[in-house]
């Protein structure tokens, strides 16, 4: 059923008086974004459609109406939508650990555990895009700032079908202007302009890669040169040294395998050629491939030596997170 319309009178508050959040990152076609409460208190984050954007109000409405139906633990809700004199506006929850990339540029980036869960309930949920939608759904913009995250440091998508959704001639896979951010672009995509799945898994290999690497998608080597993070990587990777990659804030503390594996995952996500690219239920089993030996590992730890040099609090994550993947695979 639809969630009811949100007025500024009866629900989020409006631009006048709510602060705006510096931490989201919106197509062009998207105005400010503001924190409110709704009556009943509950925090929601307000994106306003820009006035320059092309958008008429039928059009909002039915596409709003549609995102509205589209509900995964880890995709970020759409709470319903306003109208507000000449304002429009797309009300969601609000998500008060920031963005994937904020956290990872913070003084307390996550350690190598907390980025595969973090990819596995973002793979998770494009994969609910691609795959339970109907039609499916094309993200067209993933990146690690539409990747928010709780206190708790779970991670669900953000901004799905707002490219689609809120730009002109969007009834077709095949675009004028390619909609994305430098460095996620899917290089196909960009010189065809046909537009598929297989795109969204382009940019969610250089999720992968800004993971393991702490790097930014777009690595400036001097004052002159600039270059893809997935050039930059697989040039290095081809070396077989997957420490001249790895993020020092998470080298000595990480299995080696389980960071190869997401490595050579992320390599066939940003394989040049769509075909060549795994589906994102192919990227699921292999992110969770890839957390069951980090797992392993630090169990093993955790249980050799009393805590291994972990935290107690790692251990315990370690031991939840096991009991979660068995209990996906038999569900499976």
């Amino acid at each position: 059923c639809l969630v009811p319309l949100i007025s500024s009178r009866t629900g989020a508050s409006s631009p006048r008086n709510s602060r705006s959040l510096p931490i989201t990152s919106t197509p062009v076609y998207f105005g400010p974004v503001y924190f409110g409460c709704l009556e009943n208190g509950t925090p929601v984050a307000v994106k306003m459609l820009s006035e320059t954007s092309s958008q008429g109000y039928a059009e909002f409405l039915a596409e709003a109406q549609h995102l509205t139906r589209v509900h995964h633990k880890n995709l970020v809700s759409l709470i319903g939508f306003c109208r507000d004199r000449k304002h429009l506006s797309l009300v969601y929850e609000y998500m008060d650990g920031g963005n994937l990339q904020d956290r990872l540029r913070g003084q307390e980036s996550p350690n190598w555990l907390q980025r595969l869960k973090i990819a596995l309930d973002s793979a998770y949920g494009l994969e609910y895009l691609h795959k339970s939608c109907s039609p499916p759904l094309i993200h067209r913009d993933v990146k690690t700032g539409n990747i928010l995250l709780t206190s708790n440091l779970e991670a669900k998508l953000s901004d799905f079908g707002l490219t689609r959704a809120f730009s002109s001639g969007t009834r077709t896979h095949t675009t004028t202007q390619p909609a994305g951010t430098l460095g996620y672009l899917d290089p196909e995509y960009y010189a065809t302009s046909h537009l598929s799945e297989k795109s969204d898994v382009y940019s969610f290999g250089v999720v992968l890669l800004v993971l393991i690497t702490g790097q930014p998608a777009i690595i400036i080597i001097s004052d002159t040169e600039r270059t893809n993070i997935s050039h930059w990587a697989r040039h290095r990777l081809s070396e077989g040294d997957i420490d001249s990659v790895t993020d020092p804030t998470i080298r000595g503390d990480r299995d080696i395998n389980s960071v190869w594996k997401v490595a050579e995952l992320a390599l066939r996500c940003t394989e040049h050629t769509g075909r060549d690219r795994p589906t994102m239920v192919e990227v699921v089993e292999g992110i969770k491939e890839s957390l069951q030996l980090e797992t392993s590992s630090r169990s093993r730890r955790c249980s050799s030596d009393g805590t291994g040099g972990l935290e107690f609090s790692d251990c315990e994550t370690v031991g939840a997170l096991e009991t979660e993947l068995i209990g996906e695979t038999s569900a499976h």
